[in-house]
This record gives structure tokens, sequence and C-alpha cells, in this order.
């Protein structure tokens, strides 16, 4: 049996150039840094820095046939029109430099020292440890076993096996468990443990010892489950002990860090720092808002490029071998006059984005009171500024602006609206920054659990249920109150 039907299909597809562009948008300004760098190696038609002072013949437009047949091979007049990759104007067409800076305002760039890795501190400390051939072997297998946090989460037994097969090396678990005891004397203290209780437990012991150090190594050792569950009447009862003997113990035990490697973590990696795309200076009371410069790079196309279509068009006997040289002279010449348009778009695109998200939360930046922040949704500054959703999404998502309070990522300014008790619109960052405020000021010995929590913000206005407030609560990374508890 035949069927017919007919089938409807609306699609839209983006250029390549389009899809260039979009790219260009999302990267923040040390990733654009790095792709401009990137197309200056690719397309030799394109140059940085000034355009030198040169003077330009006036190149007439003539009625000739500009391209005479070879062999039979034509390119079109249309193809390529020389005179659009001709300038007689010493200066771009363009103006991308930022004048936000002054004349002496110069990108310093501070040189620091390539750091240790943790790993090698580690191995370095073994030096200063008289041991045998065999134990430095066990003592370097065993930093090798050592994860980013400072554990070996690895059983010993396990180690033991792991050393015979893959190194040839034959020991037991006692020889290795004494080679551990020598790990555990490197610093940072902690370094080496098996749990985050011998973690703390190592800390404390090379602490010099007083009384409320000698309870908290007590409580680790003996009552280490009622002291993470935070049951401090059961530490009273069982230690016979006041309060304050309990508080100062455990403010021992908060001091200690439990992730001993973590100090070292920044230092084992690339150190990268945040770069603002933009900057909101408050001047006179008045909200001022400038790109950063090293989005606007001086960029003008090669005369050398320009000057060698020049020739060619003044030839009369034009070769094949030529007629290939244009043809890629023409196609970097157009890949540069699109690179500079597209990097005068992306700046542009990026200023009147954020200039509306500026003045969408005007109250915020005057005087950055977060309770001020406005519900604002990417549809909203869409909206106002005529561009794409996605657009907008692509600058929001990527980029930081340095404001009197702090360097933001602008994708914190949008949230979403809720209803206060007068059925007004407020922003969810409001309603979590009462949130944060109400459990700094709470009594820290009795701490609010969440249906409390969502009693107290529901009188001063915000009618919030009590599982809008425990999810809440764990995006500000604040624990349930049983967590909360101090003693």
């Amino acid at each position: 049996m035949l069927k017919q039907h007919l089938q409807l299909k609306l699609s839209q597809k983006l250029s390549p150039q389009q899809i260039q562009l979009m790219k260009l948008i999302q990267l923040p300004t040390q990733a654009f840094e790095q792709r401009l760098k990137e197309e200056l190696v690719e397309n030799p038609a394109l140059e940085t820095g000034k355009e030198d002072a040169m003077e330009h013949d006036e190149y007439e437009d003539d009625n000739y046939d500009e391209y005479d047949d070879y062999d039979n091979e034509r390119i079109d007049a249309d193809e390529i029109n020389i005179d659009e990759y001709l300038s007689n104007d010493e200066t771009p067409d363009y103006k991308l430099q930022a004048n936000n800076y002054s004349d002496d305002d110069e990108d310093r760039s501070l040189p620091f020292a390539a750091p240790v890795s943790f790993h090698q501190d580690l191995i370095n400390q073994l030096n200063t440890f008289i041991l045998s051939d065999s134990e430095r072997e066990i003592a370097e297998f065993l930093v090798g076993s050592i994860d980013d946090m400072g554990y070996i989460r690895r059983d010993i037994q396990d180690i033991v096996d792991d050393m015979a097969f893959t190194q040839g090396i034959y020991t037991d678990e006692q020889n290795v468990e004494r080679i551990l005891n020598i790990i555990h004397e490197l610093e940072p203290s902690g370094v080496g443990a098996r749990d985050l209780q011998e973690c703390l437990l190592l800390q404390l012991r090379h602490k010099t010892p007083t009384e409320a150090i000698e309870l908290a190594i007590d409580i680790l050792e003996n009552q280490f489950d009622a002291f993470t569950k935070k049951h401090y009447d059961k530490l009273l009862q069982k230690y016979d002990i006041s309060q304050e003997q309990l508080r100062k113990a455990i403010d021992e035990i908060e001091k200690l860090n439990p992730k001993p490697g973590g100090s070292f973590d920044t230092n084992s990696r690339t150190v990268e720092h945040v770069v603002p795309d933009f900057s909101i200076r408050l001047i006179d009371g008045e909200l001022e808002l400038s790109l950063n410069g090293r989005n606007a790079p001086e960029l003008h196309v090669s005369k050398d490029y320009q000057e060698m279509l020049q020739t060619y068009k003044e030839s009369r006997e034009k070769s094949s071998s030529q007629k290939d040289a244009v043809q890629f002279i023409k196609q970097k010449l157009d890949s540069a006059k699109w690179f500079i348009d597209a990097i005068k778009q992306r700046n542009e695109t990026l200023f009147v984005t954020m200039n509306a998200i500026m003045h969408y939360q005007q109250e915020y930046f005057l005087d950055g009171d977060e309770t001020k922040l406005k519900p604002m949704i990417l549809k909203d500054i869409a909206d106002m500024v005529g561009l794409d959703i996605s657009t907008v999404s692509r600058v929001a998502n990527s980029k930081y602006v340095e404001t009197p309070y702090g360097t933001k990522l602008i994708k914190e300014f949008f949230s979403e609206a809720m209803k206060n008790d007068q059925g007004e619109d407020v922003s969810t960052i409001e309603i979590k920054k009462i949130l944060q405020n109400v459990i700094e000021e709470e009594d820290k010995s009795k701490p609010l659990p969440d249906d409390k929590l969502a009693d107290i913000l529901k009188e001063k206005g915000y009618p919030i249920a009590r599982r809008t407030i425990a999810k809440y609560r764990e995006q500000l990374d604040i624990p349930v109150a049983r967590m909360r508890k101090k003693i």
C-alpha cells in the first residue's frame, strides 16, 4: 500500500562565521587573548599594533577587465573585488582600542616561582631521615600512595602486595606500618593518615600537651562517633566535666585541618587568576562601566598583502600561478577583515549586555546590598538589548565584573522571582541573603531547624516552605541545625 504524506520542517542554520562569532562572545578575556594569538599565527594578513603611516596611491575605479583570460581560465571580477582590500586611509576604519585607562597604565604580569608539588615536598622531607635503601623504597612508595588531600586510603596489605607485584619490593605489613609512622612525622601534620580520625589525632599529638589537648585526644580516640554527631550532653556526662572544659577541647579539634594535603592543592596546579572582563566604578554617585582594554587590541590588515593585490591589479600579464596566489591572498584578507569586524561586534555585544545588567541592578551596584538585587532572568536582558537569549547567556556564564564590592561572576546577578506577603516579586538571592543572616545571628547552642527558619522568614514577609528553606540552605553550603551546634 502506497502512502503519501507531506512533512514540513523549518530549520535555521547558522553560517560558519556566525558560529565563530558566538564562540568569540563566549570567551572570557584570557581565553580571548589566546584565541587572538592563534589567529595572528594562522593568518599572516592580520597584524597587530598601530598601522605605519604610509602614503597610498589613489586607486582609480577602472572599467577595464582586470582579469584577462589565461589558458581559457577566468576569475570573475565580482568574485574578487580588489578595491575592497585597498585603502587610502592610514588608520583602520574601526576604533577598537579602549580609552578607559590613561596612557601610562600598563599591564604588568608578575613572575612567580615554579611551585614544588605536594608529593615532591614530602620526598624532600624524607631526605632528612636516616633510612636504609629498602626503607627509603617503601617510604617513597607510601608517599606515592598519598592522595591530594593527604590521605592513604588503601589497606596496608594491598600496599604490601602492590609493592611485591609492581616494584619487586618484598616486605610485610609490620614493616610497612613502621615506615608509615615515619611518614606521619612529615609536614603538614596529619599527612599519611588512613581516615579522618587518625588525621586529627596525628595533628593533636604533634601539639604541646595541655589539659584541653589531652581531653581532645581522649574524645577522638574513644568517643569519636559522639563527637561527630555533636552529642555534647553525652560527652559532658561521660567525662564529668564542665561545659567550658568541653568547649576548650572542641576548640582545639576545630582548629585542625581535615585535609592536610589541601594546603598544597593550589600550588600543585597552574595558578589561574580571574581577569575581570568589565569594571564598574562609582564616581560622584554615578555608575561607570568599562570593558577590559585587553579585549580591544589594535589590529589592521597587512599592507604587504594589499600591495600584492595592487601589483597583481596593475600587471597586464597574469600567469596561472599569480591567479592562484591572488585567490590565497583574497582568502586571507577576507578572514582578516572578518576577524577585525567580529572583535568589534563582540565588544559591542559584551558592552551593551553588561550595561543593561548594570542598569537593571542599579540599586545593588550603588551600595552593594545583595538584598537589593532584583529578580532577573536572561529574557529580561535579551528584551532590553534586542539580542537572543543564548547570546546573553554566553556573556553571563563566562564573564566577571569588577565592582566596588568585589569581583563577581555575572551569572550570579540572575535569579528567579518569588512573591512576598505583599504580592511583590522578590529575588531568590534576596531571600537567601536574609536566610543566611538569620542563621548567622542564631543562638549556636540551640541552632534553628528548617521549620523554625521557615517560620522566621514568614514573619519577615517571605512565605517559604520548609523544603525550600532546606534547598536554599544547601545551596549556601550551610549544614543542618544539629551540625551547626556549638557549646
